[in-house]
This record gives C-alpha cells, sequence and structure tokens, in this order.
C-alpha cells in the first residue's frame, strides 16, 4: 500500500472516530453521570416515566462504546505514522526517474 494511501486511510479514521463520538456519545455520556452522581440509574424516554435502569450495564455499555471510539482513533494515528514514516520515493530505481535536469539516455 503506498505511503499517501495509508495516511489518507488514518485521516478518514480519525475523522471517523471523532464523527462516532460527537453522533452516538450523548447516550453513553449521560449514563456515565447518573452512575457517578446519583445510586440510582433511570432511563428516560419521551411517552413513558422514568424507568429504574441497571447502572452496571449502562457502564459496559458506555465502555464498549469508549473502546470502539478509541480502536478507531487508534488504528487512524498508527495508519499516519505508518504513512508518514514511509519510505516514500526512497526506492526508486534511477533508471524510472523523471524530471527537470534529468536525461534518460545518461547514466546518474
Amino acid at each position: 500500500m503506498s505511503d499517501i494511501r495509508f495516511i489518507m486511510a488514518g485521516v478518514a479514521l480519525v475523522f471517523a472516530g471523532f464523527l462516532v463520538l460527537g453522533v452516538f456519545g450523548d447516550a453513553y455520556r449521560s449514563a456515565n453521570v447518573q452512575n457517578a452522581e446519583f445510586e440510582d440509574c433511570m432511563e428516560y424516554s419521551e411517552d413513558r416515566p422514568p424507568v429504574e435502569a441497571d447502572c452496571v450495564e449502562a457502564a459496559q455499555g458506555s465502555v464498549a462504546f469508549f473502546g470502539l471510539v478509541l480502536a478507531l482513533l487508534g488504528a487512524g494515528v498508527f495508519a499516519l505514522v505508518k504513512g508518514y514514516r514511509g519510505k516514500w520515493d526512497n526506492e526508486a530505481r534511477p533508471e524510472d526517474m523523471l524530471g527537470p535536469g534529468y536525461r534518460g539516455d545518461e547514466k546518474p
């Protein structure tokens, strides 16, 4: 895989991680606040009164979600570092080089 592809994949994965965190993170944040501040966890809905929920189950879901976001961000950072530290054009053979100042008929 080309080095620039790793960089593009890394940017996409980091963006996806922040996007998932921003779009779906609010539901898991409220479970963490309830678990930290109150003894009872409540599940709220628009058409019913609040129902008591299991705090441990909410915390497990929050940890799983955070693990997914960390995996996306970690994979993105890994791909960015791998792309940045790549060999780029260091392995180009002299006969494959083109550009100003190089004529193909002479040996470098």
